[in-house]
């Protein structure tokens, strides 16, 4: 068996860590101006313009079932939808709000479908409810909100209860937590209390725990869904850590005691979470691949990005980065389903990322740079049983000690294994090679 063992959740982490994978979706009102999701702030656009998009928002061929069926395909495991980002608009039916997809010319219940069809294909069912709301008239304008460099800024901030809004988060968190059924993954995002204040407005301040009451909030979500698994991302330690489109270089620790931790990075396949047509820094396959590779091989999840288009469908960039993982995963789920860092007396070969399989029976090697013929695995010799290649099963044969070759310069060592590969690449963008263990 493994021997990480991880700083204790109040959730149910446990089919979290085997499945490993999972899609992010980014959809909302920012998807028509298709500029960014932060789009509203960053432009600083008024209510007056931003309402047109809730005038004309209208999905037509928004189709879940095909979302559910190409994140299947591609080997994800759960899913997260944005069910209110930071702009406010919801895409539930809730009883508090009148700014809500039931009420655009679209008018249907955008959460319930997506729940439907992703729970239908199996995958576990994810809702991030963003904690900051640019809309909702009782949020206090600050650094960040839209409004921050009107005339009048602190005018209209004057008398907005932050308490009466978390009040708000905490009644439509109940609805999402009531009317969908199961859910296992609740994504709050952010909290920014320690960012600077400007000097110019003193009277702007970040938000944090004690304004969104969350644990309140908290004790809300586990009260209707006990096992939930919940970020930390409201200022109070939960089940997850949630680095952003970074990739760690090794397991991410608790900041406090230094306890392994249960950890998720979340990326995107391109620069914007929400549709941005004109960005283009979208990720090779290669990067695509050696991303949730390397999340895997240092005891992390990968949660991997969609930002559908304002007629609701994934873009043919979107498709083609699900299929690259579909293509992949198709070969060599074994090698990320039910693995984690492999214990420390397996070292990690030059150019190659390793898993292991939580029993400890197998060990995965990724050849993110193809050797030229033979492997060298100095400390391995006496350990593995059998090898093979992942995506047809085919044998590698295997020798102890020495490379057997007649050039000079040959490795030589007691306790070197080496596997002969095939000097053609196999036809895959990361090939894998599985030991099984004595």
């Amino acid at each position: 068996m493994s021997s990480y063992v991880t700083r204790k959740t109040p959730g149910d982490t446990a089919w979290f860590t085997h499945d490993r994978f999972g899609m992010f979706i980014h959809f909302g009102l920012y998807a028509m101006p298709a500029r960014h999701e932060w789009i509203k702030m960053r432009e600083m656009i008024t209510e007056e313009h931003y309402d047109k998009y809730f005038k004309y928002f209208n999905p037509d061929m928004y189709d879940p079932k095909e979302w559910a069926r190409q994140a299947k395909a591609a080997g994800m495991k759960y899913v997260v939808l944005t069910t209110k980002h930071h702009e406010g608009f919801c895409l539930f039916d809730s009883k508090f709000t009148d700014y809500k997809s039931t009420n655009t010319p679209f008018g249907r219940d955008i959460v319930r479908e997506y729940v439907e069809a992703f729970r239908a294909e199996g995958l576990h069912i994810g809702f991030y409810y963003s904690l900051i709301d640019w809309h909702h008239p009782e949020f206090p304008i600050d650094m960040i909100h839209p409004r921050r460099e009107d005339a009048n800024a602190e005018e209209l901030s004057r008398g907005r209860d932050v308490h009466k809004y978390a009040e708000y988060m905490r009644n439509q968190v109940t609805e999402l937590l009531t009317n969908y059924g199961k859910i296992d993954v609740l994504w709050f995002d952010f909290s920014y209390s320690n960012h600077e204040v400007p000097e110019k407005s003193p009277w702007m301040k970040g938000k944090g725990k004690d304004d969104w009451e969350a644990e309140k909030l908290i004790q809300t979500a586990r009260e209707l869904q006990p096992g939930i698994i919940i970020d930390n991302r409201t200022e109070i330690e939960q089940d997850l850590w949630t680095p952003e489109q970074y990739q760690p270089l090794s397991w991410v620790r608790h900041a406090e005691t230094g306890e392994l931790v249960t950890w998720e990075a979340c990326q995107t396949f391109s620069g914007s979470w929400g549709y941005f047509r004109d960005e283009m820094t979208w990720k090779s396959p290669e990067m695509l691949v050696q991303m949730l590779i390397n999340t895997v091989s240092i005891g992390g999840n990968l949660l991997m990005n969609v930002g559908p288009t304002a007629r609701g469908y994934l873009d043919y960039r979107a498709e083609n980065a699900l299929k690259v993982y579909a293509d992949w995963m198709k070969y060599h789920s074994r090698s990320i389903y039910g693995c984690t860092m492999a214990e420390p007396e397996f070292q990690e070969p030059r150019g190659c990322r390793l898993t292991q399989s939580v029993d400890g029976k197998r060990l995965y090697i990724h050849l993110c740079e193809y050797p030229y013929k033979f492997l060298e695995l100095p400390g391995y010799a006496g350990k593995v049983d059998y090898a093979q290649l992942l995506n047809d099963g085919s044998e590698l044969k295997m020798t102890e000690n020495e490379v057997q070759h007649f050039s000079e310069g040959r490795s030589k060592s007691d306790d070197l294994l080496v596997i002969e590969l095939p000097e053609v690449k196999p036809p895959v963008i990361v090939p894998v090679i599985e030991l099984f263990l004595k």
